[in-house]
């Protein structure tokens, strides 16, 4: 983990898998965000990243309710994947979108087959009051720590339970 100067939360992995690989399983998203990590009122069913720019990130209930909580802000294989994060300080879907900030995956080719994946969580001073509460709450162990070690093991095949 790296804290940027300018309070962005920096994380990266390393996947025994080549850059094109790595970055279609990045985008089974529904296999790396724990379902614990849910604003709605029921469990959730599936985790969509809709694979195209100006796409919506969202959970979908059991109950077929749905919580679009980013928007695909950029979707260039095998390089980049980027969204908005519309979650406020409070946890709840932000109202005003130009107070959201933006969390950008880079995949970059290491050789013999290998990806190192790099998560850039930046602009969270966009959230306004409490966004450092908001890094500091990304940055534990359960937050986007979690989602890469999640991310890692299904690359490995290691498939878990939901």
């Amino acid at each position: 983990m790296t804290l940027e100067p300018d309070g962005s939360v920096r994380h990266h992995v390393a996947v025994d898998l080549p850059q094109e690989q790595a970055f279609w399983a990045f985008t089974d998203l529904d296999r790396i965000k724990p379902r614990e990590h849910n604003m709605l009122a029921v469990p959730i069913e599936r985790t969509v990243l809709e694979q195209h720019v100006g796409g919506d990130v969202y959970d979908q209930g059991v109950d077929g309710s749905v919580c679009r909580w980013g928007r695909v802000l950029a979707f260039d294989p095998p390089n980049t994947i980027a969204f908005s994060w519309d979650i406020g300080p409070d946890w709840q879907v932000a109202t005003d979108l130009e107070r959201t900030s933006e969390v950008e995956v880079t995949f970059t080719p290491d050789g013999d087959g290998r990806t190192t994946v790099t998560l850039v969580h930046r602009h969270l001073d966009r959230h306004g009051a409490g966004w450092e509460s908001m890094r500091d709450g990304v940055d534990v162990d359960d937050g986007w720590p979690l989602y890469l070690a999640r991310y890692q093991a299904l690359t490995r095949g290691e498939h878990g339970s939901r």
